[in-house]
């Protein structure tokens, strides 16, 4: 009896994501083979970039259909950091989207102010990019977590930790970089832009 073939995103996604995935490559935010992207496909399923993989010249056959355990549903490897994408999903039912990117400012504040467990934001216009922050004098948190390569591990305890908390809008990993999500593709990336914005000023601030 032949497999199913998985469910794959539409062809506007498609594009969508990859064209996230190479602005984040050109902006010095996804170097090498770091970052991940990923989409959901549907209550099931989502799309996310395959490991190992330049995110300057990915394609199509680089996006990889996973079930929200992390498990593939098609051939290839996908990242490794897998779990940390489905645990979002699972969790947060609205999120259509995930950014991972490996920055510079990410990756010195996270470690900078690991002992803090978090990094605070208030004051900053910007932050009115952020899905349901109407004001710049909301406080922005961005919870730190220590980095663990045991990926499932990890998820677990983020998911411990903020679980679906509405007011999160993404958080950063110790040494590693910024995880950020959205409605959709349009609004992750979106997201993204701000939250990667908000970090150079604070670096800037510190120097």
């Amino acid at each position: 009896m032949p497999l199913l073939q998985p469910k794959c995103l539409d062809d506007e996604a498609k594009t969508a994501l990859l064209s996230l995935a190479n602005r984040c490559h050109a902006r010095g935010w996804a170097l090498a083979t770091s970052g991940n992207f990923s989409a959901r496909i549907d209550g099931e399923s989502f799309a996310i970039t395959a490991t190992g993989r330049c995110k300057g010249t990915l394609a199509e056959v680089d996006l990889l259909t996973v079930d929200l355990a992390g498990n593939p549903l098609s051939v290839g490897r996908p990242s490794a950091e897998t779990p940390l994408h489905a645990q979002i999903y699972r969790r947060r039912p609205d999120a259509g989207a995930v950014a991972h990117t490996h920055s510079m400012p990410a990756t010195v504040l996270s470690r900078a102010l690991a002992a803090e467990g978090a990094l605070v934001l208030t004051g900053y216009e910007m932050a009115k990019a952020l899905a349901g922050v109407t004001s710049h004098e909301a406080t922005i948190r961005l919870p730190i977590f220590p980095n663990d390569q045991d990926v499932h591990r990890l998820a677990a305890k983020i998911d411990d930790s903020i679980g679906d908390d509405d007011r999160v809008h993404g958080y950063l990993l110790e040494g590693h970089g910024l995880y950020t999500w959205g409605r959709d593709i349009a609004e992750a990336s979106r997201h993204l832009e701000a939250i990667e914005f908000l970090l150079q000023c604070v670096l800037h601030a510190r120097r």
